[in-house]
């Protein structure tokens, strides 16, 4: 029996979104309302921010390549604003890559796994207000039709 397997490859752009939209998933699933594309106050834009049940900021970086990963080691910008850190790849990334210290999810287009927990690291009480109100602020500017990004 002669079976045939087409393989689809998905662009680098296609990957970042499918990988997005199940990380957003999981982490919906989780409790977290996150926003996608935030930039934060010291101008390095998360990918995924999301605010969890009790307040905690959560910051998920997206991988869509090896490449991507390697031209792309500002990782470290994004913890002074969020209590949790975690990498998100698609299932094919070549996991071993990625440094043990951040939390790893794996996601594709329909949801995601936490493979290692993101570490916590609670945010000091007036950052993590600034950064709640500044949060709560693009959500409802993006829920009123505005395009807007930043914390600022």
């Amino acid at each position: 029996m002669d079976v045939s397997v087409t393989v689809v490859s998905l662009s680098r752009p296609e990957t970042t979104a499918t990988v997005t939209r199940g990380a957003a998933r999981l982490l919906t699933a989780l409790g977290y309302a996150p926003l996608a594309e935030v930039t934060l106050p010291n101008g390095r834009r998360a990918d995924l921010m999301a605010l969890g049940p009790k307040g905690q900021i959560f910051i998920v970086e997206v991988k869509s390549s090896v490449e991507d990963f390697r031209t792309d080691q500002k990782w470290h910008e994004y913890q002074p604003y969020c209590d949790a850190f975690a990498f998100a790849v698609a299932p094919e990334f070549p996991r071993e890559i990625l440094p043990a210290e951040p939390g790893l999810i794996v996601a594709d287009g329909f949801g995601g796994a936490v493979l290692r927990e993101a570490p916590v690291e609670a945010l000091a009480g007036a950052r993590r207000k600034a950064l709640t109100l500044a949060f709560a602020r693009l959500a409802a500017m993006r829920a009123g039709g505005v395009q807007a990004t930043s914390l600022e």
